[in-house]
């Protein structure tokens, strides 16, 4: 693998940014072979770091260019992020989710670009493309910011990207290809496993819908059977019209909804506006765009686990 420095720049720069000290790094603008012992790889956020971690094990050196906490929409890449992307061995990403990260990885020299997009088949859930209000209008990306991102929340979408990443860091790092296909293979156990919660504990509810303030979960729901009602669109910042919260007042009777979710990293102001006027309770479902202490679990499993609990108390799982 073309491999020239033992830590990555954009590591070096998230550890300055975390407070975690000064790291050395050894550098070389050579092609050699052999002059580090990790395979590098960046992911743009926590879904993507979570799988080159599981997929890569020991073999790996993960940075993300999306903080902990911080919103990965809203995501700008630093000059020097951008310059230093392309000593990468690799960079895991998910397309039309952060268009400042997929115009660095468009210019970037990086040899091996895995677009998560690419291995699963996006949806359009409805009104997906006004998520990402920063691109230009009639740019020929347009038609696929119609598609809904979130497959990360949906177990069996996201073990197919599991697949398709493992796939690539096969061929791109073969020296380590077994460890890296008994590794998603475990993975994606663990992820069927998952999936296997969910049915069993969504199978038999009270209600199959929910209300969320931000439309992240048409995957999830479509995959279980549910029906997703977003606040305000797909904005978590926007504030929902008085007529949309009488008529969300007016369905949450007609279909026996108890709660209206919020997430960790946007305010919760919007679903507790709706659950006051409406007599209803709120809770957290968590759309796993980043972990903080904040979050109802260390990891990607302890979060979605969370999650199923918080389901299956508001629409009455039995």
């Amino acid at each position: 693998m073309n491999v020239r420095r033992h830590i990555s720049g954009i590591a070096v720069a998230a550890a300055a940014t975390l407070g975690l000290g000064t790291l050395t790094a050894c550098s070389s603008d050579s092609a050699a072979a052999g002059n580090t012992d990790k395979f590098d790889v960046v992911a743009s956020f926590y879904p993507m770091q979570f799988l080159a971690e599981q997929i890569g094990g020991e073999h790996v050196n993960v940075t993300t260019l999306t903080e902990p906490g911080q919103e990965p929409h809203d995501l700008e890449l630093s000059a020097r992020q951008t310059a230093q992307l392309g000593e990468s061995d690799a960079v895991l990403y998910l397309k039309s989710l952060q268009p400042a990260v997929d115009e660095a990885i468009g210019q970037s020299g990086v040899k091996t670009k895995i677009d998560a997009a690419t291995l699963t088949t996006l949806e359009d859930h409805g009104d997906v493309e006004h998520d990402h209000g920063d691109e230009e209008e009639g740019s020929p990306e347009e038609e696929e910011h119609a598609l809904d991102p979130h497959i990360w929340l949906d177990p069996v979408k996201y073990s197919e990207v599991a697949e398709g990443v493992g796939a690539a860091f096969e061929k791109a790092d073969p020296d380590h290809a077994a460890d890296y296909k008994k590794n998603t293979a475990a993975l994606v156990e663990k992820l069927g496993a998952l999936n296997t919660s969910f049915e069993e504990g969504l199978k038999d509810t009270d209600t199959k819908v929910f209300f969320t303030n931000h439309a992240a979960f048409g995957y999830l729901a479509e995959r279980y059977g549910l029906t997703q009602e977003a606040i305000s669109g797909l904005d978590p910042e926007s504030e929902p019209s008085p007529a949309r919260i009488k008529e969300l007042q007016e369905e949450a009777k007609a279909d026996g909804v108890t709660t209206v979710f919020y997430e960790t990293l946007v305010s919760d102001k919007t679903a507790k506006t709706l659950a006051k006027d409406a007599g209803l309770k709120t809770d957290v479902l968590d759309p796993l765009e980043g972990i903080t202490d904040k979050s109802k679990g260390e990891d990607y499993f302890q979060v979605m686990e969370a999650n199923l609990k918080a389901l299956e108390t508001a629409l009455g799982g039995k």
